[in-house]
C-alpha cells in the first residue's frame, strides 16, 4: 500500500472484511504492474483516501460468497476488470461496459453506492482499494460487478492479464482504431499495453505495424508479437509510413506512452493520412491541459482524435473472448510476462517498469 504521495509501495498486514450481499472474497493468485498503479504513487492520478492499497490488473479463487449474492461460489476463478460493470446503465444497455455509471466512483477508493464505507483497514482506520479491487493484496472484498469468472484451464496468471492491459491495447487497435486488413498503424509506446495494440492491429490483418520506442528491449518483443517493422521515435515511423502509402501516412496511430503528453499526441495525429483516426490510450498527469494538436490538420484533412478507455471493451464478454483466442494460439499472453515478483517485491517491480527491463512485470502470490 501507499502511505503518502508521492510515495513507494510497501507491504502491510491490512484486516479485510467479510463480504456483503453483492459481494466476495477472493484469495489472489496474480496481479500485473501496470503504470495505472505507478501514476496513483508520483501523484500524478490522485488518491481519493490514504492509505491506499493499489493494484487493479488481477486474478484469483473465490474463497467467500456474500449473503443472498448469486452468479459466484466457492472456487471459482475470477479476473477482475478494473471497471466495474453494472450492466443496467445506459452504457451497459448499449454494450458499452467500460463507461458504465458505476466507474464515476473509481476515485473514491471507496465502494460505488457510499464513499464512506471500506473493506479494508489498518489498526481499525479505512485503507482505499484502488478501483475497488486493490489486486496487490493477498485477500480482497470486491463487488461482483469487477469479477468475471473465467475458465480454470487457463493459469490465473496469465489470465490476470486480461484485467487491463490486453484489453486496453488490444481493444484500442481492434474497437477504437478500427484497424482493417491492409491498413497501416504505428504503436507508439511498446510496453504494457502497447506491446497488446501491436497484437490487435496484426491480429485485425494491418499489412504493416510499426512499433515506436526507445527502448530496444521493447522493439525487438514488439517483432516477436506482430510488428513488422520497430523504430526509436515517431517521426521514422512517420516516414516510414508515408514510404509504405505512397506518401499519405499511417491510417491509424495508437498513442500508448507512459506518462502521455499533449505534444505526443500532436505528433501521432500528424502522423496519419486525410481521414485517418489518432487513438490516445495513454495518461499522464492529469492536471496537465496542454496539446500540441494541429487544428488545420484535425479539420481540413478531416482526421479523427479518439480517446480509449479499457480499448471500448465490454469486459464480461471480451475477457472470456481474449482468453479462449488464447487457448486457440491467436493471442499470446504468457510472452507478455517478462519477470515474476513476489509481493515482497512490488517497489522493485517498478523500478524495472521505469527502467524499461519490463514488458509486463507480474506478482504470483
Amino acid at each position: 500500500m501507499l502511505r503518502e504521495v508521492p510515495g513507494r509501495f510497501e507491504v502491510v498486514e491490512l484486516e479485510v472484511d467479510d463480504p456483503r450481499p453483492g459481494e466476495i472474497r477472493v484469495k489472489m493468485v496474480a496481479s500485473g504492474l501496470c503504470h495505472s498503479d505507478d501514476h496513483h504513487a508520483t501523484g500524478d492520478q490522485k488518491v481519493g483516501i490514504l492509505p491506499f492499497a493499489g493494484g487493479h490488473e488481477g486474478a484469483g479463487i473465490v474463497e467467500a460468497v456474500g449473503p443472498g449474492t448469486t452468479g459466484f461460489a466457492e472456487g471459482d476463478h475470477v479476473v477482475f476488470s478494473f471497471l466495474p460493470a453494472c450492466g443496467r446503465c445506459r452504457w451497459c444497455a448499449h454494450g458499452m461496459q467500460n463507461l458504465c455509471d458505476l466507474g464515476a466512483s473509481l476515485a473514491t477508493n471507496a465502494r460505488w453506492e457510499d464513499p464512506t464505507s471500506f473493506r479494508l483497514a489498518l489498526d481499525g482506520k479505512p485503507v482505499g482499494q484502488m478501483c475497488g479491487l486493490s489486486t496487490f493484496c493477498e485477500y480482497t472484498t470486491v463487488s461482483t460487478a469487477s469479477a468475471v469468472k473465467v475458465d480454470p484451464s487457463v493459469p490465473l496468471e496469465i489470465a490476470c492479464l486480461t484485467g487491463c492491459g490486453v484489453g486496453t491495447g488490444w481493444g484500442a487497435a481492434v474497437n477504437s482504431a478500427e484497424v482493417r486488413p491492409g491498413q497501416v498503424v504505428i504503436v507508439m509506446g511498446v510496453g504494457g499495453i502497447g506491446i497488446n495494440a501491436v497484437q490487435g492491429a496484426a491480429h485485425a490483418g494491418a499489412s504493416a505495424v510499426i512499433a515506436v520506442d526507445p527502448v530496444a528491449f521493447k522493439r525487438e518483443s514488439a517483432l516477436g508479437l506482430g510488428a513488422t517493422h520497430a523504430v526509436e521515435d515517431i517521426r521514422e515511423a512517420a516516414d516510414l509510413a508515408r514510404s509504405l502509402t505512397n506518401g499519405q501516412g499511417a491510417d491509424a496511430s495508437i498513442v500508448c506512452v507512459g506518462v502521455t503528453r499533449g505534444s505526443h499526441v500532436g505528433q501521432a495525429l500528424k502522423a496519419v493520412r486525410k481521414g485517418g483516426t489518432c487513438v490516445v490510450v495513454g495518461l499522464g498527469d492529469v492536471r496537465t491541459r496542454e496539446g500540441d494538436i494541429p487544428l488545420m490538420e484535425l479539420t481540413l484533412y478531416q482526421k479523427r482524435l479518439q480517446g480509449s478507455l479499457f480499448g471500448a471493451s465490454a469486459p464480461t464478454a471480451d475477457i472470456p473472448a481474449q482468453l479462449e483466442l488464447y487457448r486457440r494460439g491467436a493471442l499470446k499472453l504468457e510472452e507478455l510476462i517478462t519477470t515474476r515478483y513476489t509481493l515482497d517485491e512490488v517497489a522493485t517491480g517498478f523500478d524495472d517498469m521505469h527502467a524499461g527491463r519490463n514488458l509486463r512485470g507480474v506478482i504470483v502470490f
